[in-house]
């Protein structure tokens, strides 16, 4: 029986392998259909096939209808690329007034790294370094885990095996915290519940020589969306640039704090000092000269690779050479530091001349012109983290721009400036503003940033001699927030009213470019360059201040003595309010610029202001090394905190009538007035009597003799603000308001806990205790009746505050 049965396989075995029966079999054997309900294919020709849309670049990018598919070359896992997300288009007030289209809101170093079957997208972070050759860097690599934002699995390979294929479709669809538009806090705000897959998709994925850009369109669902709250939605349109960093890093720059300069750092864990030592680097375009020996023996030399912007072809045409020459600027400045032609504008060349150009790739910046209703120009840059080099940059410019500097050039300059006393400034004049703004953006994407201390730099009475603004300009740099010449006066000669390109400009990149040749390493820079800053370190020209507790770096002020200035700013700004009906109004024939204008005018008038209290409890700082005698941080004088306090009694706290032009009032607004007014005044009240201003003045005692104290800066404020409780006199609506506020403001001080064991409570109840007395004699003898009331009632509000019992 066996035998029969081994004898019979074996007759089977001989007739399926003989040929002719072969295919006999293959007929009759038919396979068993598959239990699965999808394939899993692998081939190459399932993700590339006849219709695929294929773009060539950084990647290959596959594109069937609804899908992405990615081909890494492999040559390219591991290598450090930028991710950068940027809201490309945003619904109207999203961030509260501070986000605009184009705003980074990420940035990060990714990598594509292989593991098993997987492609993982990862996090690589350069805040904490060492060099790979020491054996503390296992231990910075153990301790800084790179995160995994996503885990692709990898589909199958390219046919010679040199590139992995997976697909990002559901990547870039759906809501990964790691490239999203929405931060965290703005989820929080917006009450953001979900993001809604059906009104969500990718725009469009395109693939250059050095990156990748992908569009996406989200709607989210929100219960307290920033407009539209009606629709419970948020609709963005997010930007993710994927950047192929450098294969060869550029030799950073030190940065040092006593220049300008925008900067990357990190902690080196390779220091052989007794802690990690924590690293920063100025952030700049890589220059390098075409020609070494020449450019070594002092001559002026071309870059390998100059700057250049690409106008927006959606520009007008009648502003294009304004942004061009506000690129071109610069050109000048360059050459102190040893380039000719290091940057340029230029237009994009035609579909003709170049089919494949794009202001999309990385390789090419530019100067966009988006039509939108934002009052803005921004100059951002992507900058290598590992060095600080500038990869490129977008400056953009918003459309209704324009229309700010048109009605600051009424209010600030119109008083002794004719030309600018209309609603149509000339040409010549909006297109040397641009001209100016473009110059300020360039300066921010080539590494500066704002530098307030500048336009301190320049005496105030100089402001108003013909020769020197037309030589000088206004600020020593461009980078200040100095944009028009509120100083000169009616009758003031040949005066430069526009701000323009000053001697910090050539400093500051002469500092950050100019080449090196001997140093090999960052180190090797550092005696050059402290000697650079050394030769220039008593001139006020050349320094740098930031904007913070600093009366001399603030912003929007002109001239060196903020007082004087913002008496003639404030002296013009009368002239402007008893003209401003005739130069609106009454031209138009409608109310509309005047009611913009009127409350631009009160803008101006509050930073006039704004200068001048910034000096009470002021602290100046000027940064400097220990070879360099004097200290760093110096209170403001006693007498000029005395000035600034009796100039805000008689400019702020009184009822500034001027601003108050019934003529003018009663054409824009039925009703807020009071409170408009009030709002300003109270705005300043509140800086002066802010717990930081406090400290600061009592910490000035332990530096500086002779100081304002605190004690003496409050019953100042006291004084002059109760100044009627002196006299028998009524109290106008204005002063009763600012009167309960100051009031209201001792409260809170009193109540504060984190200056309860401090001198700031006694001092409150010191004052409150003499006001007290003040007020309880006051209205005895109140002439109206509503001033007696009010007398009655800021009593009662003292006594609750002294016994609140």
């Amino acid at each position: 029986m066996k035998k029969t049965i081994f004898l019979s396989f074996a007759f089977l075995i001989l007739f399926a392998c003989s040929p002719q029966n072969s295919k006999v079999l293959k007929k009759q054997i038919k396979p068993k259909a598959s239990t699965s309900k999808k394939s899993n294919s692998k081939n190459y020709s399932d993700f590339v096939k006849k219709g695929t849309k294929t773009d060539n670049g950084l990647f290959k990018v596959h594109n069937n209808k609804d899908s992405y598919v990615y081909e890494i070359p492999k040559s390219l896992l591991n290598k450090d690329m930028l991710l950068v997300t940027r809201i490309k288009e945003l619904p109207a007030g999203l961030g509260g007034g501070y986000v605009n289209a184009g705003s980074k809101i990420n940035t990060q170093v990714i990598v594509w790294e292989h593991y098993k079957n997987k492609i993982l997208l990862k996090v690589k972070s350069y805040n904490a370094i060492a060099n790979d050759s020491l054996p503390i860097y296992k231990s910075v690599k153990a301790n800084n885990l790179e995160p995994v934002i996503y885990a692709f699995d990898i589909k199958t390979q390219n046919p010679d095996s040199t590139a992995v294929l997976i697909d990002v479709t559901k990547f870039f669809s759906t809501d990964v915290k790691a490239i999203s538009g929405l931060p965290s806090y703005y989820r929080r705000n917006y009450k953001v519940r979900r993001l809604d897959a059906s009104r969500s998709f990718i725009n469009s994925v395109k693939s250059y020589p050095e990156n990748i850009e992908v569009v996406q369109d989200f709607t989210f669902d929100a219960d307290a969306p920033p407009s539209n709250t009606s629709t419970n939605t948020i609709s963005m349109r997010i930007n993710q640039s994927m950047i192929l960093l450098p294969e060869n890093p550029m030799m950073p720059r030190i940065y040092d704090k006593r220049v300008g300069y925008f900067s990357i750092g990190n902690v080196d864990y390779s220091s052989e000092a007794l802690k990690a030592d924590s690293k920063r680097y100025i952030r700049r375009w890589r220059l390098e000269p075409k020609d070494w020996a020449a450019y070594n023996r002092g001559e002026l030399v071309e870059p390998v690779k100059p700057i250049v912007y690409y106008l927006d072809p959606a520009t007008p045409k009648k502003l294009r050479k304004y942004i061009k020459q506000g690129v071109d600027d610069w050109a000048k400045v360059f050459e102190t530091a040893g380039f000719k032609n290091a940057i340029m504008a230029k237009m994009p060349p035609t579909k003709e001349e170049d089919p494949e150009f794009s202001m999309e790739d990385v390789r090419y910046s530019s100067i966009r012109y988006v039509a939108s209703t934002t009052r803005n120009a921004v100059g951002p840059s992507v900058s290598d983290p590992r060095t600080g080099e500038i990869l490129e940059s977008d400056i953009i410019w918003y459309h209704n721009h324009l229309r700010s500097y048109r009605n600051r050039y009424l209010l600030e300059t119109g008083a002794a400036n004719p030309s600018a006393r209309t609603l149509n400034t000339p040409d010549e004049e909006i297109g040397d503003m641009m001209r100016m703004v473009i110059a300020h953006e360039v300066g921010h994407a080539l590494g500066l940033p704002h530098n307030m201390a500048a336009s301190y730099a320049y005496d105030t009475e100089d402001l108003r001699n013909g020769d020197f603004t037309q030589k000088n300009g206004i600020a020593a740099t461009i980078m200040d927030y100095a944009r028009y010449n509120y100083v000169a006066q009616p009758g003031d000669k040949n005066i430069r009213f526009i701000r323009q390109l000053g001697p910090y400009d050539h400093y500051a990149i002469n500092w950050g470019y100019r080449k090196i040749p001997s140093a090999k390493k960052p180190a090797d820079e550092v005696a050059t360059l402290d000697k650079w800053i050394a030769d220039k370190a008593d001139n006020p020209i050349y320094r740098f201040g930031g904007q913070r507790f600093d009366p001399s770096a603030q912003t929007e002020g002109i001239g060196n003595d903020q007082v004087k200035s913002s008496t003639y700013g404030v002296k013009n700004l009368k002239i402007v309010a008893k003209n401003l009906p005739n130069w609106t109004s009454n031209q138009t024939n409608n109310y509309e610029d005047l009611s913009e204008l009127y409350g631009e005018l009160l803008s101006v008038w509050g930073r006039y202001v704004g200068h001048v209290a910034g000096n009470i409890g002021g602290v100046y700082e000027f940064n400097k090394k220990p070879s360099q005698s004097g200290g760093i941080y110096v209170p403001v004088s006693k007498n000029k905190q005395k000035e600034a306090m009796q100039w805000l009694q008689e400019n702020v706290f009184k009822t500034q009538d001027w601003l108050l032009s019934k003529n003018i009032l009663n054409k824009i607004d039925e009703a807020g007035y009071i409170a408009r007014f009030g709002n300003y005044q109270n705005r300043y009240l509140r800086s002066i009597l802010s717990t930081r201003t406090l400290n600061r003045m009592i910490d000035a005692e332990v530096i500086q003799n002779n100081n304002y104290a605190v004690v003496d800066m409050i019953s100042d404020l006291r004084k002059g603000i109760f100044s009627e409780t002196n006299a028998t006199k009524n109290v106008d609506v204005y002063r009763r308001n600012l009167q309960k506020y100051f009031i209201g403001r001792m409260k809170s001080l009193m109540e504060d806990k984190s200056v309860q064991n401090t001198d700031i409570p006694s001092i409150v109840r010191g004052e409150l205790s003499t006001l007290k007395y003040q007020l309880n004699a006051a209205s005895k003898r109140a002439v109206n009746k509503i001033t007696k009331y009010h007398y009655i009632d800021a009593l009662a509000m003292v006594n609750n505050i002294l016994d609140p019992k």
